[in-house]
């Protein structure tokens, strides 16, 4: 796209944002964005494909002594997990609260991780994606103080209580209060909206210096290495009274012109909206397939993977995944199973019914995990997220070591061939158990499976610890094969088939390629036999499959035909 196609598409988003004086003040502000933003400094990445396979992981994951952690988890990755091609680095900027997402300074590397260069370093070895905590910043941030000081554009930078009439129904995702006071320069007290807590003060998107603010970040993200963008709780952005204040078309607006300014500087640079949502609300950050987000948060994937394999029954998981379709050729969907927040309970709203969620959460709880609440419009409290260590929770208090090893690579096999992009949770990878120690300690839920690990230690035990060896080496493996196969592109085509309640099957394929290979997995702990009316290979096991297979419990296959 030429800079002069740019300038006349972003003019037209920011009339769908604002009007009267804010549209001017817009205008003018983005006019001086794109003319002051040089082409030459941003690189085009390269398209998506099979052997695509993002690792979530924090800076500062694995940690070596008198060694940057940015290049200590590099360094570690480069031994022991070469195969992943993309690093998602949970917010790696200064901070003051929330591991990372109350962002004191957009521009600045966290000298306690390492620097731009070490970044940079990172970036030619591995795909980067950074993590864009757009909604909200730190109260202890250079943008609150300068609010709070009165300076000249900073005085609408965050949202003021005065300016919002009815929040009656506000969607929240924690049970703190919505507002909190801070005090200015002037002594006089100020109520500022908080959607996450009192040190996450909300960016105010109305205000054009501060979208603008904004934007440049992203651009500036862009120039350092980042192939690809998280948009993190994007669909808080815009608030507006008597309103749910999620997902408003003015948040669209705002990451379709996102989508437009970066693949104008950065062609195929990964926009990806995180929004911890029913699918419905989830997948319209795609938009139309071109003109939003590449790639969407597979939110429902680990609530009903968990589940299939806890009530041994894929029924659910099978009638969800027949409703999901190829996006086209330029969007697709962010798989994962494991994160470092808990597994989302709000996108099995529809898919679930009460009992199947309360048993859910029982599991859990009976796991040794935690759960944690929101507030719901009308004041009563619900459940927003299990906590756990995905590992843990797959399994039962009885299952034997190998039995539990065979489920966690059952589940991450449905992860790693399912139509998308697939990631992989640093602490799934690596065959880690939950911090249960660091949640007593911290009172915070989160904190479960979030451990950091000593690099030396890890790469010792990934070689001697039976369980993270089984883990790491079966998921390493699938890895690999799937990246030969371009069955598995991340734009193909998916068709699930209904075989019985202890099978989770479907076909991979892309159109104008006659082979497919079927994905077939046991989720329960009963052999299964399963007639095929075709003959073909396992490219697992490298072994010819006739028309009749017996799959033992956890067992999967990948059969080309």
């Amino acid at each position: 796209m030429e800079i002069n196609c740019l300038k006349n598409e972003v003019m037209d988003y920011l009339s769908q944002i604002y009007d009267g004086d804010d549209l001017k003040k817009a205008k003018s502000i983005f006019q001086n964005i794109i003319n002051n933003n040089d082409k030459s400094e941003f690189q085009t990445r390269e398209k998506l494909t099979s052997k695509n396979v993002y690792l979530i992981t924090y800076g500062d994951a694995v940690y070596r002594k008198d060694e940057a952690p940015l290049v200590t988890l590099r360094r570690t990755i480069g031994c022991t997990s070469p195969f992943i091609t993309d690093v998602h680095i949970l917010p790696m900027f200064p901070y003051t609260s929330d591991d990372g997402f109350s962002v004191t300074n957009y521009n600045e590397i966290n000298p306690e991780l390492g620097t731009w260069q070490d970044v940079r370093e990172f970036g030619n070895e591995r795909r980067l994606m950074f993590d864009f905590v757009a909604n909200h910043s730190s109260k202890s941030g250079s943008w609150f103080n300068k609010f709070l000081n009165l300076e000249k554009n900073f005085e609408n930078a965050f949202l003021k209580k005065s300016e919002i009439s009815d929040t009656t129904k506000v969607i929240r995702p924690r049970v703190g209060p919505l507002f909190h006071s801070y005090k200015k320069s002037s002594g006089k007290e100020v109520s500022i909206w908080t959607t996450f807590s009192e040190d996450q003060v909300d960016n105010n998107v109305r205000d054009p210096y501060t979208l603008g603010r904004l934007t440049q970040v992203l651009l500036n993200y862009s120039k350092n290495g980042a192939s690809s963008i998280r948009l993190d709780a994007i669909g808080f952005l815009w608030k507006e009274s008597g309103t749910t204040c999620m997902h408003l078309p003015q948040t669209h607006s705002i990451v379709r012109m996102w989508k437009s300014i970066i693949n104008c500087y950065a062609p195929n640079t990964q926009i990806i909206t995180e929004t911890n949502v029913p699918q419905k609300e989830n997948i319209s950050y795609l938009g139309n397939g071109e003109n939003e987000a590449t790639q969407v948060y597979q939110f429902p994937l680990p609530p009903l993977v968990l589940y299939s394999f806890v009530q041994q029954d894929a029924s659910v998981l099978t009638k969800w995944a027949s409703e999901i379709h190829s996006m086209g050729e330029k969007a697709t969907f962010f798989n994962f199973l494991a994160s470092h927040d808990g597994i989302g309970m709000r996108p099995t709203e529809g898919l679930l019914s009460e009992s199947q969620r309360e048993n859910l959460v029982s599991h859990v709880l009976d796991c040794g995990g935690k759960v944690s609440y929101k507030i719901n419009s009308d004041g009563s409290k619900s459940v927003y997220e299990l906590n756990i260590n995905y590992g843990d929770a797959l399994g039962n208090t009885s299952d034997s070591e190998s039995t539990q090893t065979k489920k966690i690579i059952a589940a991450h096999n449905i992860l790693l061939s399912f139509i998308g992009v697939p990631a992989i949770y640093y602490h799934s990878l690596f065959g880690s158990h939950g911090d249960f120690e660091a949640v007593n300690k911290t009172k915070d839920n989160r904190q479960i499976n979030r451990e950091k690990l000593n690099a030396d230690d890890l790469i010792i035990e990934l070689k001697d610890n039976k369980y993270r060896r089984t883990i790491h080496q079966g998921l390493s493996k699938l890895i690999q094969i799937r990246g030969q196969h371009s069955e598995f592109n991340p734009y193909g085509q998916q068709e699930v088939k209904n075989y019985n309640k202890s099978i989770f099957a479907f076909e991979r394929y892309n159109k104008g390629l006659k082979s497919r290979i079927l994905c077939i997995t046991n989720i329960s702990e009963n052999r299964v036999s399963v007639d095929l009316p075709f003959t073909g290979k396992d490219i697992i096991r490298n072994v010819e499959i006739k028309n009749k297979i017996k799959i033992e419990p956890y067992e999967f296959y990948w059969i080309l035909h």
